[in-house]
């Protein structure tokens, strides 16, 4: 019998019943195991624990064995490690349309809370681009508890495995005339109140970082002010720099122009704080409006992010029909797409690609790294010279 369950319950909080948990799974290894989990919940936690200290990963992997496990015992009803390769083929299909959608999909595409009964897994049908990123999740997780001698073996090795193309060139980026309408949007954003100014210099600042840093919203939400430093050059030039804690842990130093600097300030003052930060201070590098001083999450970022994209493209539609195709590319537009629009410009402005690539952390050129060393002055001077914001 089919169990059902009407409103899927997250990870933590999970309790799966004895003939679904896994202990009996068809697919289990018969031997000696790596691992202590007597069912597939705990094995898929001791999957997950390796990552715990790196979030954004975390909490990717998390998402995509959850659903996984979900789907499981609600569609076919059965434990995640009786899965066939049949059942990942439906899975898959699932992923593209998640049905029935009350179950399945958050009310109105929200994110709630883990712990707020409208939790859903989903917020929405996935892309092709996410179907794909979470099968190759599944694939390490399956992989994993074969070499961990939990399964027997791994349901989607039978899979045509693609390889992963290159896109010829980055086509999620705003050129130039549109950026200038993002950052005109956003100077006209009203301050005649404290809450419109700090939410103005806020907008202004959050830009500032994406743009003139590159960085990702993970790099925002999980940094703090503490991290801006100062030091000499060779020249004695004083130059300002911030230490990011990239992806895969990897850290880089992006120069912080004095641009970036001016805009810090400002928006610090804003808040009551010094103009410069203290070295191993912990203000967020974004703050909520009002007094909290609690970092903002990536969701949170993310709704400013689209706020100020849809301003602007509101903005733009009120010139007529002949701007439709910029105020659709605006409304597409992410945070991710500000670190695609500064890269693009740099390159464009005729910087060194291999001070770009130091900027922006960029591990597909890594290996690079063997040949090509960029000195960290001519860098910031370069990044300070032909990469601006002009507010």
């Amino acid at each position: 019998m089919k169990t059902t369950l009407i409103a899927p319950r997250p990870l933590d909080v999970l309790d799966l019943p004895p003939d679904l948990d896994g202990r009996h799974g068809v697919n289990r290894a018969h031997g000696r195991t790596q691992i202590a989990a007597p069912d597939d919940l705990s094995a898929i936690r001791a999957w997950l624990a390796r990552v715990v200290a790196t979030k954004t990963t975390f909490e990717n992997y998390r998402k995509e064995a959850e659903r996984l496990l979900l789907w499981s015992i609600v569609q076919p009803g059965k434990p995640l490690s009786s899965l066939t390769h049949e059942d990942l083929l439906a899975y898959r299909s699932f992923l593209a349309d998640p049905q029935p959608r009350a179950r399945w999909v958050s009310d109105g595409g929200r994110k709630y809370p883990r712990h707020d009964p409208r939790w859903r897994p989903f917020y929405g049908a996935l892309a092709a681009s996410s179907q794909r990123q979470a099968m190759v999740i599944l694939n390490a997780l399956f992989a994993w508890l074969v070499y961990a001698g939990y399964l027997a073996g791994n349901p989607l090795s039978l899979s045509r495995q693609r390889a992963r193309r290159t896109a010829p060139r980055i086509t999620r980026y705003l050129e130039r005339d549109l950026w200038q309408e993002v950052k005109v949007y956003i100077d006209s954003l009203p301050r005649e109140t404290g809450r419109e100014r700090e939410r103005y210099l806020r907008a202004r600042w959050l830009f500032t970082l994406f743009y003139l840093g590159g960085l990702r919203i993970s790099e925002v939400s999980g940094n703090t002010m503490g991290k801006f430093f100062c030091r000499r050059d060779a020249d004695g030039h004083e130059r300002w720099w911030l230490e990011v804690l990239g992806k895969g842990d990897r850290e880089r130093l992006v120069p912080a122009s004095a641009e970036m600097m001016v805009e810090l300030a400002r928006y610090r003052r804003e808040r009551g704080l010094s103009a410069l930060p203290s070295q191993h201070e912990n203000t967020p590098l974004v703050l909520p409006l009002g007094k909290s001083m609690k970092p903002l999450t990536r969701s949170a970022l993310h709704t400013i992010v689209k706020g100020i994209f849809a301003g602007a493209a509101e903005k733009l539609r009120l010139r007529g029909d002949d701007c439709a195709a910029r105020v659709a590319q605006l409304e597409r537009a992410s945070a991710h797409w500000m670190r695609h629009s500064a890269g693009s410009h740099m390159a464009d402005g005729n910087m060194d690609l291999r001070l770009v690539r130091d900027n922006l952390g960029h591990a597909s050129i890594a290996t690079t790294d063997l040949y090509l060393h960029s000195d960290d002055d001519k860098r910031h001077r370069a990044t300070e010279e032909k990469h601006r914001i002009d507010w």
